[in-house]
């Protein structure tokens, strides 16, 4: 079976194709679309970016996506856009000419289809310019030129009649195709389930399958470890698994739901959410990262786990026809394992509503803003009632071998007057609850140090004394 997909409008069928081929080496080396460039080969960069349209109904919805790390059974079904796509006159290029926003050139084509995607409507183009590029790196250090450009650039949306259309004529995804690894010396199988019953039957038959949804960190086992994997199923197009539900007493996420669609109603469910959504990844990552993927993951550092914990989240784990709901922390049992049978995924996630009385604090530390690891994730959610603390949950990533809860702080804390002095005891207590490790993010020592102070500034904050993490954030 082939991969069918259009490119510019023309149907493209690639036979043969290797389930974890990316649609990177695609481009450069089977279409000689040369334009899209290899940077990092880790979605890091942005300098590979293409649009990716999904049809939804009779539109098509757009998003900038990393070439480099998609898979080609990914592209079934949808339309490719690549810089060639804009002819060399677009509005994007003139202004970046004008400019002079391109210096070596070989970040622009990727620049370019971010800022056509802002252009055109695509996913995330309501926020700024610089937030659009935040996954696009230029090493000649020219962002103002580029970023002048960006703000120029009025919006066009696309007329994409004839494409719906056309997409509407592409027949059901590939359902299962085999590959002849002839380097591997094997066959490697590849899924695409149609809707969730179907994959919970086929996990079920295939339990050392990896499941795959955006791809944005099985991408890397590929590309940077070379890692050659047997059997996958695609999951990331359910829509079943892509529903969105913001109730009163809190929001229901499909696993499949992906960061930048779940953005604005995280931020409605508390603003210092969404501020964090707001730092995973660049703006392409986030395109196409799902909720459920980074939790199954289970790694350590995951930014998303430590605030869905300290927020009380539930999971809805599925195998065939049964369910079964957890707390999101009794995932996590130890490093690189977590609470999950054979055949077994991740359905849903409830995340419920903070209630008046409760304080809600969120925090990333890394190097860098945009695009970059974690050294610490802190949340603490605190319920103060006549001054004293009723509740506390306290959850840490980066500080142990999966994201946990400071047990000993939060008993500490329930029933302590809120204050700076019971807030900085605790801070000197978290010493019992965890002993992190050092490596190239940060040593143990300066984990330590600036998880307390999170629990410090918190009272900080309350005061009125510091700029707060989302002031920040909002610049």
């Amino acid at each position: 079976m082939s991969v069918r997909f259009l490119l510019d409008g023309e149907v493209i069928a690639l036979d043969e194709v290797d389930p974890t081929g990316t649609v990177l080496e695609m481009l450069r080396t089977r279409l000689r679309r040369t334009g899209t460039k290899e940077g990092c080969a880790e979605g890091d960069c942005g300098a590979c970016t293409v649009l990716l349209g999904t049809l939804t109904g009779d539109e098509i919805a757009w998003r900038a996506v990393n070439s480099c790390i998609l898979f080609l059974p990914m592209l079934d079904g949808k339309a490719l856009l690549t810089v060639e796509s804009l002819g060399g006159d677009h509005p994007v290029q003139r202004e970046l000419v004008a400019r002079h926003g391109s210096q070596c050139g070989f970040c622009t084509p990727g620049i370019v289809m971010s800022l056509y995607g802002r252009a055109i409507g695509a996913l995330g183009a309501e926020q700024s310019v610089a937030e659009m590029l935040s996954g696009n790196l230029c090493r000649c250090t020219g962002y103002g030129p580029i970023l002048a450009a960006g703000e120029a650039v009025g919006r066009t949306p696309r007329e994409d009649a004839p494409l719906v259309a056309a997409l509407k004529a592409l027949r059901e995804p590939a359902g299962a195709f085999a590959f002849q690894d002839r380097l591997a010396g094997r066959e490697r199988l590849a899924f695409m389930p149609r809707d969730a019953d179907e994959l919970a039957a086929l996990y079920e038959r295939h339990p050392r399958a990896r499941l795959v949804a955006g791809a944005t960190d099985v991408g890397l086992w590929v590309t940077k470890r070379q890692r050659v994997l047997d059997e996958l199923i695609f999951i990331g197009d359910l829509e079943d698994l892509r529903s969105i539900e913001d109730r009163p007493e809190g929001v229901r996420l499909g696993a499949c739901v992906r960061y930048a669609e779940a953005q604005g109603v995280l931020a409605r469910l508390h603003p210092a959410l969404g501020a964090l959504v707001r730092r995973i990844g660049g703006a392409q990552v986030r395109n196409a990262g799902t909720i459920g993927g980074n939790i199954a993951n289970g790694s350590p550092i995951g930014d998303m786990p430590p605030a869905l914990i300290a927020l009380g989240a539930e999971l809805v784990l599925r195998k065939g026809d049964m369910r079964r709901r957890m707390a999101l922390e009794s995932f996590f049992i130890a490093y690189g394992q977590q609470d999950r049978q054979p055949g077994e995924f991740v359905e849903s996630l409830f995340i419920p509503r903070p209630v008046e009385g409760e304080i809600v604090s969120i925090s990333k530390l890394s190097k860098r803003f945009d695009s970059d690891i974690a050294a610490v994730c802190g949340a603490i959610k605190l319920r103060v009632q006549a001054g004293r603390m009723t509740d506390a949950r306290i959850a840490f990533g980066g500080m142990a071998a999966t994201p946990k809860r400071a047990a000993a702080v939060e008993t500490f804390l329930t029933g302590a007057p809120f204050n700076e002095e019971t807030l900085d005891e605790a801070a000197r207590m978290l010493a019992a609850d965890f002993a992190p490790l050092s490596d190239v993010r940060g040593g143990a020592a300066y984990r330590l140090a600036v998880a307390g102070n999170l629990l410090r500034r918190l009272w900080a904050e309350r005061q009125g004394d510091v700029t707060s993490v989302l002031e920040l954030a909002r610049g």
